[in-house]
């Protein structure tokens, strides 16, 4: 079968089309014809081996996969032992981030993360959903009419999708990304944008009740300074370093009634449901740029980690 393969950490054009055998399924195991794959920035963090985390569930020094892509939907091509609830030919998705393989013509994936896609939904809004819109599922939970939301990289996939459901429960949204989006994201509703190159939302003198940060920079005294009281600063990722000043540094402004950490994301089957639901109820629509072959992954991968994607990349092989 077709697949992109990573033999180690580095750039984009490390990375090459090649032939590999078609993967068995193991215990608990479906193999599936892939139809779509999304891009995600967690793609390119496996990439190139940072932040150091990655490594320690992609690998170390190589790459423990040599296939990256974990928004999988694909078609039930043959069941492992011990599957139940599955047939040959449904039509499945979920978010394989842990493991990865998507990047291939063909994946065999965990039944467990696994749940069917819903008719309404076509192959490439489905890969889009679960990493992206669980993130924008939990990151925007609890949102009330009036509350003051800033999204840092709201450009991109979770970030379009977050703004969706802050504008439905009524939340004032602050858009950050770079210049090439800020007209895009006013035209999706957001009520004030901010190029993050010309202008440091930490520094000006304005408080939001809740801040989703999705490449977090700061130490915990800058994002304590634009919290009001009450609020809640929650990061994505970023820099070890800068993760844990985030956690541990965060504490002190419990006592300012300012909640400062990381967002913790459970992706599963549950989360999967969730997200798919709210699609198909069109409470979020992802905003898909394109549908790519696999020869574009290397590109895909360096744009996503530029920042430069509106919405979401989406591969079918």
């Amino acid at each position: 079968m077709k697949a992109v393969i990573q033999e180690r950490h580095g750039e984009p054009e490390h990375l090459r089309l090649a032939d590999i055998p078609v993967p068995e399924p193991g215990k608990d195991q479906i193999r599936v014809k892939v139809l779509a794959c999304a891009v995600n920035l967690s793609d390119w963090e496996y990439l190139v081996g940072s932040p150091f985390y990655v490594r320690l569930v992609g690998g170390l020094l190589r790459p423990k996969n040599a296939v990256l892509g974990s928004d999988i939907v694909g078609v039930v091509d043959k069941l492992g032992s011990g599957v139940r609830g599955f047939a040959i030919g449904d039509r499945i998705m979920g978010d394989l981030v842990m493991v990865r393989g998507g990047f291939a013509e063909y994946a065999c994936v965990s039944a467990s993360e696994m749940i069917r896609v819903p008719d309404a939904l076509s192959d490439a809004v489905a890969a889009c959903l679960p990493q992206a819109g669980g993130i924008a599922v939990v990151g925007t939970e609890g949102l009330k009419p009036g509350d003051m939301l800033l999204i840092n990289g709201s450009g991109g996939g979770s970030g379009t999708m977050a703004l969706q459901l802050a504008k439905a429960a009524g939340a004032h949204v602050t858009a950050v990304d770079n210049a090439g989006k800020i007209e895009w994201l006013k035209a999706l509703g957001a009520d004030e944008t901010i190029d993050y190159r010309t202008r440091d939302f930490s520094r000006m003198g304005k408080k939001w009740d809740r801040i989703l940060d999705m490449v977090a920079t700061r130490g915990p005294s800058r994002v304590a300074a634009c919290l009001s009281t009450g609020g809640v600063y929650m990061a994505l990722g970023g820099r070890v370093n800068v993760l844990l000043s985030l956690v541990f540094g965060g504490l002190r402004y419990r006592t300012k009634k300012k909640s400062i950490g990381m967002l913790l994301v459970p992706s599963g089957r549950a989360l999967t449901e969730r997200v798919a639901r709210a699609a198909v109820e069109g409470k979020i629509s992802p905003h898909l740029e394109s549908v790519l072959p696999l020869s574009s992954v290397p590109e895909a991968l360096r744009r996503t980690g530029l920042g430069e994607v509106k919405g979401k990349l989406v591969i079918k092989p």
